[in-house]
């Protein structure tokens, strides 16, 4: 379902606000719905359900965009009654869920499915019940932990967020995903990692780094998942430049495209300037001409003409602009 989808109906029907999450956590999370027989009469139900499931998704989403096309000549509907239309083409999937796992309550399959679908209405109450009766249902589903680890990573407790990304990880341990999963809610609960696994901060940095660099192992050409990595230098205190350039070189290798090495030019730019490698930091900065990138490109420019200034005449740079 898409984003805008998400955030129209997430006001209307959610039942909790989320915990502040970093835009680090992955979006990709590993659902996935066994299919043990497929000529099991459930089963058989529950695919044709998760088909109109898809056909309402792919309507609603073609509602969504006309609705911006117009909104964006001063047309368009409101976004309440938007939502109202949303929900009631949803209602007969929801409906069929809940029909079907009142007819099949051991299915687990269809418990996961309808916890995504619960996931993308914003009924975050309604999807850990399914995926906790799933868990019950089927134990030795990993991506039902790491789903339920997603949860718990986002509505506490973050504790119960560690053991069941250890617990995927167990039942599935080549699955680059829930490493991602579990490095980046590690990062971002700092505290409770600390006491859940008896370490300091620094420690709980490693570990983090180290969940990365496993995902990253297991898909060496993701992208969006190095740069991840690389992202997390930005808030470890002391600075690990050495560290920080190492994963955005890697980053840059695995680059698809020139907007994706830009983006990398500018963080490479950015560590090295700090570090006082003035001259390889505007060397990064004069490879990157595309415009999205101007604004942040001129303010480091100007913080490394500071810098610079500073250096030649052993004084301390004025206040420069923020280049984090």
């Amino acid at each position: 379902m898409s984003s805008l989808l998400i955030g129209l109906l997430g006001a209307l029907v959610a039942t909790n606000q989320p915990a502040a999450v970093s835009n680090l956590i992955v979006q990709t999370t590993g659902v996935t719905v066994a299919v043990p027989d497929p000529n099991d009469p459930g089963e058989m139900e529950l695919k044709k359900l998760m088909q109109e499931d898809n056909d309402a998704q792919t309507e609603v989403d073609g509602w969504i965009r006309e609705n911006r096309a117009f909104a964006a000549k001063g047309a368009g509907i409101p976004n309440p009654d938007l939502n109202r239309r949303i929900l009631k083409r949803f209602e007969p999937v929801r409906k069929g869920y809940e029909d079907l796992i009142r007819r099949y309550p051991t299915l687990a399959s269809a418990r996961v499915a309808f916890a995504s679908f619960l996931k993308d209405l914003g009924d975050e109450d309604g999807e850990v019940q399914q995926l906790e009766k799933a868990r019950e249902l089927d134990p030795k589903d990993p991506a039902v932990w790491n789903n339920l680890a997603i949860y718990y990573g986002e509505f506490s407790p973050q504790k119960k967020a560690f053991e069941y990304y250890e617990k995927a990880i167990e039942l599935d341990p080549v699955e680059s995903v829930y490493y991602w999963n579990f490095a980046t809610t590690v990062y971002l609960y700092r505290k409770d990692a600390k006491e859940y696994f008896h370490i300091n901060e620094q420690q709980v940095f490693d570990k983090s780094l180290d969940l990365y660099a496993r995902a990253l192992k297991l898909d060496p050409a993701n992208f969006v998942l190095a740069t991840d990595l690389a992202q997390s230098y930005y808030g470890i205190q002391p600075v690990r430049t050495e560290d920080a350039l190492m994963a955005w070189t890697n980053a840059l290798r695995i680059a698809s495209d020139e907007v994706e090495r830009e983006g990398v030019y500018l963080h490479l730019a950015r560590f090295k300037l700090n570090s006082g490698r003035f001259a390889e930091a505007r060397a990064h900065l004069n490879a990157v001409t595309n415009e999205a990138c101007t604004v942040l490109k001129e303010r480091l420019l100007r913080n490394l003409d500071i810098k610079e200034k500073a250096a030649a005449t052993n004084s301390p740079p004025a206040k420069a602009a923020e280049d984090k």
